[in-house]
C-alpha cells in the first residue's frame, strides 16, 4: 500500500477490519444519538464520485394511457421519459490519536482505541445529520404555499391542532405529485410536546387506548397512526457549538420549530419517487457508515484511528415534501 506521508515516522495505513463492522458501530451511535439521515434518505450506490443519473419526470408517474386493444391490433406503446440530473459525492473523515502512554495508563478502565473509533464514527455521523437537517428544513427551497405552511398555533398550545395541520400538508403533497406521504420528520423536543397535545391524546383515547393516558404511554407508532402515516422520524441529535476549552453550548441539530411531511423511499431503487437520497461512492474504499483505518505515527508515539466515507446529499423531488413552520 502507498504511504500516506513522506515522513518516516508515519507508517502505512491499514484497513482495520478487526475493529468490528462499521454498520454495527454506526447503529449503536445512531440509536444513542437519535440520528435519522439514513432513514430519511436511503442510500444509492454509484460507480463514479460524481455524474448524471436519469430521473423520472413526475408527470410520467400518473400519465393517462390507452389500454384498450382491438383483436388483431397492436398494443398501445409508450416509453418512460427521464430527465438528466446530477449528483456529487465528497469525502468526510475524522482521525484521533491513541497515545501509547495514555492507553497504557487507562487500560484497566477503558479501551482507548475503541473510544477513539467511536468518537470518529460519531463525528462523521453527526455532520451527516447536520447536512441533512439543513437540506430538509431549508426555507429557501421550501417556499410558497405549495411547499410550506406557517402554522398559526404552535403545537405546545392547548388549542393547537397538529392532526389537522399534518393532514393539510399531506393533501398538499398529493396535489403536487399524486403521491401520498408516508413520513413526518420532526425534532425530539416537538415529539415530546405531541405526546402531551390534547388533540393527539383525544385521538388515541377515542381509538380505544382508554381515558387515563400519560405522555410516557404515547408511542411513536401511535402518533404515526394519528397522522395516518407509516413513519415518524424523530431527530434528537445535539452538538456543542462552543469553541474548545470554552463553556459548552448545546444546540439542536433539527430545528424544533419545523416539521416535514414527505414521501421517503422504501427501497434502494433510484426510480422510486421520494424526497431525498444519499449517494455513496465506494471505489476509494469508503463504506457508507464509515471505513475504519489505522496507521502508526511515531512522531506522537501513538496509533491513529481514522473513520471516513464519501457521500453526497440530494433532494430528489422537492414536491415530495411539505414543510410546516412555527410548530
Amino acid at each position: 500500500m502507498p504511504s500516506i506521508s513522506q515522513n518516516p515516522a508515519v507508517n502505512y495505513v491499514s484497513r482495520n477490519n478487526d475493529l468490528g463492522g462499521s454498520l454495527e458501530e454506526f447503529d449503536l451511535i445512531k440509536e444513542r444519538e437519535n440520528y435519522i439521515w439514513a432513514d430519511l434518505a436511503p442510500v444509492v450506490e454509484v460507480s463514479k464520485s460524481s455524474g448524471q443519473y436519469g430521473r423520472l419526470k413526475l408527470e410520467e408517474l400518473l400519465k393517462e394511457r390507452t389500454t384498450l386493444r382491438a383483436p388483431g391490433a397492436g398494443y398501445n406503446r409508450d416509453s418512460s421519459r427521464f430527465e438528466a440530473d446530477n449528483y456529487s459525492t465528497v469525502e468526510h473523515g475524522a482521525e484521533e490519536v491513541v497515545d501509547d502512554n495514555l492507553s497504557e495508563v487507562y487500560k484497566d478502565f477503558f479501551d482507548a482505541e475503541m473510544v477513539a473509533r467511536n468518537r470518529c464514527f460519531g463525528a462523521i455521523a453527526r455532520n451527516a445529520e447536520k447536512r441533512w437537517a439543513a437540506a430538509i428544513f431549508d426555507t429557501a427551497v421550501y417556499t410558497g404555499a405549495a411547499l410550506t405552511t406557517a402554522i398559526g398555533t404552535a403545537w405546545t398550545a392547548a388549542a393547537s391542532t397538529p392532526i389537522d395541520n399534518v393532514e393539510a400538508a399531506v393533501q398538499k403533497v398529493w396535489e403536487n405529485t399524486g403521491l401520498w406521504p408516508n413520513t413526518i420528520i420532526l425534532n425530539r423536543h416537538e415529539f415530546r410536546n405531541l405526546r402531551n397535545n390534547a388533540q393527539i391524546l383525544d385521538r388515541i383515547s377515542s381509538n380505544g387506548a382508554g381515558s387515563s393516558i400519560k405522555a410516557g404511554d404515547v408511542t411513536r407508532q401511535q402518533i404515526a397512526e394519528c397522522f395516518d402515516l407509516e413513519k415518524v422520524l424523530v431527530g434528537g441529535g445535539a452538538e456543542n457549538t462552543a469553541n474548545e476549552n470554552q463553556t459548552r453550548s448545546i444546540s439542536k441539530i433539527w430545528d424544533d420549530s419545523k416539521a416535514m411531511v414527505c414521501v421517503t423511499a422504501m427501497t434502494d431503487d433510484i426510480a422510486e419517487p421520494c424526497i431525498a437520497r444519499t449517494f455513496h461512492w465506494s471505489d476509494d474504499g469508503s463504506e457508507i457508515f464509515g471505513a475504519v483505518e489505522t496507521y502508526r505515527d511515531e512522531s506522537v508515539r501513538g496509533d491513529v484511528v481514522r473513520v471516513r466515507h464519501q457521500v453526497g446529499e440530494k433532494i430528489i423531488y422537492t414536491q415530495c415534501g411539505h414543510l410546516l413552520t412555527g410548530i
